[in-house]
């Protein structure tokens, strides 16, 4: 019996021994699971913020060989800035009939806000007016011809949404004459949205330690022109000896689905000569611009690496609320993104998918449409440039180290 006793308490106490030591080594192995997982999720930051949410419908935005092109050394004390720039802008007019939403707020969905707020730098081209200025300086009655006006009030949109600069150098800036224009400056300007493309302007801005210079260029005398080329490399220069970074935006090109092509010729527009957009851009990465923005198309455009540098043709319409039209390719758009460096080195890039709806809203296209159209822009036009886009919009640069 006292045999018997002493053998229970002996299992007893064995049980509760395998127990506890069960115990901890389930513990053990679950904060092990953690750390490693910690780990795995911090390991490279970069990567980290380039998760599944930043292509819709995407679990693989990047492809492995441009991930390892956009890892930063944590030790590095090179400066890198994210540049994001989306095409023609239009948030509706009151002029000559009211053409504006109920709601200003719903001009930029959430999914698009998400995207654009990540910016270091965010930029558009502006293709209206802020001003309660009566009187057009456009005879409307004439077939294609048309005058934008909007509130003023929507300056604080723009910047609420993540705008920095707009360009005003188009055809539009002038729509209410130089009141209009001196209005849209000064609302834009004071809710702190800097404007580029007025006459000889080098606009100089600190981003991240960074200096970046924009400058802006039009097909009209009475901005910075695409004509003056002598002019223009002298400003590009004299920017590249102000600024880290050089950015050029460029209004260029005919306009619509028949204008989906770009070759190096001088493009033309219902008369008007819209410069050669091939040409130009060249010349200005030629003289020290690292990278050339293109608008004015109202459809996107290929891109190329010229040099080991970006040029955008066309970056299409991004809002035109029942004012721009979105039948076929008028409706694809995108926020093109790229990361450079403070010596001006594109680091990488992607192209985030949009379309807009109807009344000229945009949304983020689960469809990739933008991203197939400029894939087989870019083959057509140039075949041999280095810079392909994957299926997800991921902007390889393969020969970038050539």
């Amino acid at each position: 019996m006292t045999t018997n006793h002493h053998f229970k308490k002996i299992l007893s106490f064995s049980f509760i021994v395998f127990c506890f030591c069960t115990g901890i080594g389930i513990g053990i192995f679950i904060r092990f699971g953690r750390i490693q997982t910690l780990e795995a999720a911090t390991t490279s930051p970069v990567l980290n913020q380039i998760n599944s949410s930043d292509t819709p419908g995407s679990t693989e935005p990047f492809s492995p060989s441009l991930q390892k092109q956009l890892i930063v050394d944590p030790q590095s004390t090179t400066q890198n800035i994210t540049i994001q720039a989306v095409g023609d802008i239009i948030p509706g007019t009151n002029y000559p009939n009211y053409r504006l939403p109920r709601n200003k707020n719903q001009l930029f969905p959430q999914s698009v806000r998400r995207y654009l707020q990540r910016a270091d730098l965010l930029f558009g081209n502006f293709e209206s007016t802020l001003t309660k200025h009566r009187y057009s300086s456009k005879d409307i009655s004439r077939g294609q011809v048309f005058a934008f006006r909007s509130p003023p009030t929507y300056a604080k949109l723009f910047k609420d949404v993540g705008f920095d600069v707009f360009n005003i150098a188009n055809n539009h800036a002038l729509d209410f004459g130089m009141v209009g224009l001196k209005d849209t400056v000064n609302y834009l300007k004071s809710v702190g949205i800097e404007t580029v493309g007025h006459k000889n302007q080098i606009l100089i801005l600190e981003v991240n330690n960074v200096k970046v210079a924009m400058l802006g260029f039009a097909p009209y005398e009475f901005y910075n022109s695409i004509h003056d080329l002598e002019a223009a490399e002298k400003l590009v220069k004299a920017a590249k000896q102000q600024a880290d970074i050089v950015i050029v935006s460029m209004h260029a090109g005919a306009e619509g689905t028949g204008a989906l092509r770009v070759r190096n010729k001088t493009e033309f527009f219902y008369g008007e000569n819209r410069g050669n957009p091939i040409k130009f851009a060249r010349q200005m990465i030629d003289v020290g611009a690292d990278i050339v923005l293109g608008h004015g198309p109202h459809v996107p455009r290929a891109m190329e690496i010229y040099k080991d540098k970006l040029i955008a043709y066309s970056l299409g319409n991004f809002l035109g609320y029942k004012t721009l039209s979105t039948r076929a390719q008028t409706g694809y758009s995108m926020i093109l993104e790229t990361k450079i460096d403070r010596e001006g080195k594109l680091l990488g890039a992607k192209i985030i998918p949009v379309h807009l709806n109807s009344e000229g809203i945009p949304y983020i296209d689960q469809n990739f449409r933008t991203v197939g159209l400029l894939r087989y822009l870019i083959n057509k036009d140039f075949p041999q440039t280095p810079v392909k886009i994957d299926r997800k919009g991921a902007i390889i640069l393969a020969n970038a180290e050539r």
